[in-house]
C-alpha cells in the first residue's frame, strides 16, 4: 500500500481537529468573563457538534458579524435590551429572533445539518439550564 494513502486518515483527523475551537475550555475561560451590567443582557452563542467541522459560517446579530460557528466553540456578546435577530448563512440564511431583557442571559445553540452542497447552520434558542450544561463542554472561540 502506498505510504501516502496510509497517512490520509491521520491527516484527515488532524484537519478535523484543527477546525475545532482551540481556545481555553469554558470552565477556565468563564473566570475571565466580566460580570454582566444590570443595564445590558448577554447572549452566549455556541456549537457543540463537530460534524461538518469545515462549515464555520459567520454569525450575525442584526446583520453585524459577531463571531463564527466554530465546532466545539463558544463566544458571547453583551447588548442593550431589545429585539435581536441572530443569523447564519451557507446555502441558505437561517434566522432566530429573540428579545433580550436587562440583566438577562440567553443561550443560542448553533446546530448543523445536511445541505445540498454544504451543511446548514442554524441558531436555536435553548433554555438556560440546557445552555449552561451544553456550553460547559465547549472552548473559547475568540481568537
Amino acid at each position: 500500500m502506498n505510504p501516502t494513502l496510509r497517512l490520509a486518515p491521520v491527516l484527515g483527523l488532524l484537519l478535523l481537529l484543527a477546525a475545532c475551537a482551540t481556545g481555553r475550555p469554558y470552565a477556565e475561560a468563564a473566570a475571565d468573563i466580566p460580570p454582566l451590567t444590570p443595564a445590558q443582557g448577554r447572549i452566549y452563542l455556541y456549537r457543540t457538534v463537530v460534524l461538518g467541522a469545515a462549515v464555520q459560517p459567520p454569525v450575525r446579530i442584526n446583520d453585524e458579524v459577531v463571531g463564527a460557528a466554530v465546532p466545539g466553540g463558544f463566544f458571547f456578546v453583551d447588548r442593550a435590551p431589545g429585539e435581536y435577530r441572530v443569523s447564519t448563512a451557507t446555502e441558505v440564511t437561517r434566522t432566530l429572533s429573540l428579545v433580550l431583557a436587562p440583566g438577562q442571559v440567553r443561550y443560542v445553540r448553533l446546530n448543523i445539518g445536511m445541505g445540498f452542497f454544504v451543511g446548514h447552520v442554524w441558531p436555536e434558542l435553548v433554555e438556560e439550564a440546557e445552555g449552561v450544561r451544553e456550553i460547559a463542554t465547549t472552548r473559547s472561540a475568540v481568537k
